[in-house]
């Protein structure tokens, strides 16, 4: 169900404009509708016997007693479509998304297959995030797993805390490289195997136990020197160029734009300086973004059909969710961990900030229902999104409006909210935040859908079943 799918965005803390590290993903499924919920894990303490089944493949383990609070993204109907709880940041302030589907190429798996009923993305958060009390404690624990259990599925996980970014690639049965993201730096990938030289002297590397000697004995390098993991377990092929490559391609030239590059050249740099301080706003640009200003947007009014798509958008309607995981160092571990989250697609409809030191969300984004139900937000979002996109050339400029207040009062939403926070502990602090964060809710959706109504109003005018008297007399 998640093949092809997925845009990861990190950026290193002294890259970012706000001095926070954060990690971002647009969650692509392979159909546009599968429905989604926004949840929160409680903690367990001393539980015992606790155990979790896949319910795509045969995968199975035990569970520790103790686990951590976090939040997810769950898919509702997980009984037919496995859990993928996507992301979250558990109370330790650690975050976690999963995955970006990732190949490794026909003579790696050839020496090392995927593992059937191995660990796959569906479990992944739910064995990995709940017992992780840094960035790399979380490369290290599911890099365990993989070694015990198997890999079922080529998968990139993104980890975060205040100190660090991790970014690790599992592309084979068995085999994986992690590397942490400088922290002046940042890093786009979509798809394909993007850690490039490793370093095996350097604590910024981490990789799965015999990896060098499974590439030298089986002669998997490629290259004349280095030890480039992209080369050696990487794809190289037509639909990297065309739905891969293209997407990297475009996120680095708006961070990058004076740099001159080639939309389907594969080997496009993974660690990058912006020439600028990246904002949230750029990401949640560029995670919804379509190839704008470029003959390649499918929007574009120049260019010819097959340039319009020649290259696979960041941007889905299939984008169920898109997130920003952010956790504020300048800031109190109580209120640190914030979650901006797009339920619906992030090209329409905006990001709204969780404190992720909650015990509940809104019933708007806990409840989805499986059929269509405006009072949930992914379907109200979802919606909101196609009206935009039915009547684009008359609606976008609205919606850019509309998205930009929002973000405007969401800024200003967060500091409140931090300043008001001050003094709180323990449970007054986390049933402060948990309110706080539904009145976010509510003043987002009372602003939406003021723009529906303003929209569906206009898209009456627009309609073609229409006729003027006196013109056509």
């Amino acid at each position: 169900m998640k093949d092809d799918a997925c845009t990861s965005i990190l950026v290193g803390k002294k890259a970012a404009m706000d001095g926070n590290n954060l990690i971002a993903r647009n969650d692509d499924t392979f159909s546009p509708l599968n429905q989604q919920k926004f949840v929160v894990n409680p903690a367990v303490h001393g539980e015992k016997g606790r155990k979790i089944k896949s319910w795509l493949n045969k995968f199975k383990m035990d569970l520790p007693e103790d686990a951590y609070r976090y939040p997810a993204v769950p898919n509702v109907d997980y009984k037919k479509y496995g859990y993928y709880e996507e992301s979250g940041i558990n109370e330790k302030n650690v975050a976690m998304s999963a995955t970006e589907s990732t190949y490794g190429n026909e003579r790696t798996l050839a020496f090392d297959p995927l593992v059937v009923d191995g660990l796959d993305e569906d479990c992944m958060v739910n064995v990995v995030l709940p017992y992780i009390d840094s960035a790399r404690g979380g490369v290290k624990r599911l890099g365990a797993l993989i070694a015990k259990y198997g890999s079922a599925a080529g998968n990139s996980v993104l980890f975060s805390d205040k100190d660090e970014i991790w970014y690790m690639e599992i592309v084979t049965g068995h085999h994986w490289v992690a590397q942490r993201i400088p922290d002046d730096a940042y890093a786009i990938a979509a798809n394909r195997v993007s850690i490039q030289e490793v370093d095996f002297t350097s604590d910024d590397f981490m990789w799965s136990a015999g990896i060098q000697d499974f590439v030298a004995k089986n002669k998997l390098n490629p290259d004349l020197e280095g030890w480039n993991f992209r080369h050696i377990f990487g794809t190289f092929t037509e639909q990297d160029r065309h739905y891969n490559t293209s997407r990297v391609w475009y996120g680095q030239k708006i961070l990058n734009p004076s740099i001159d590059q080639d939309p389907e050249d594969p080997d496009l740099p993974f660690i990058r300086r912006a020439e600028k301080k990246i904002s949230k706003e750029d990401i949640e640009y560029i995670l919804g973004s379509h190839y704008q200003a470029t003959v390649y947007d499918p929007f574009a009014v120049k260019g010819s059909d097959e340039e319009h798509h020649r290259y696979r958008p960041i941007g889905l309607n299939r984008t169920q969710n898109a997130h920003i995981l952010e956790v504020r160092n300048d800031q109190a571990a109580g209120v640190a961990g914030i979650m901006w989250l797009c339920i619906g697609g992030p090209t329409f409809t905006p990001f709204v900030p969780f404190f992720t030191n909650m015990n509940d969300t809104d019933p708007s984004y806990n409840d989805t229902s499986l059929e269509y139900r405006q009072s949930d937000a992914w379907w109200f979002y979802k919606s909101l999104a196609t009206l935009v996109e039915s009547h684009y050339s008359h609606f976008v400029q609205m919606d850019a409006t509309y998205l930009t207040e929002l973000n405007r009062y969401f800024r200003a939403r967060v500091a409140e909210v931090t300043d008001q926070a001050k003094g709180l502990t323990g449970e007054e602090l986390t049933t402060f935040l948990t309110k706080a964060n539904q009145e976010t809710v509510a003043h987002c959706r009372q602003e939406s859908e003021k723009l529906w109504g303003q929209l569906f109003k206009e898209a009456i005018k627009l309609s073609k079943l229409t006729f003027n008297m006196d013109k056509n007399l």
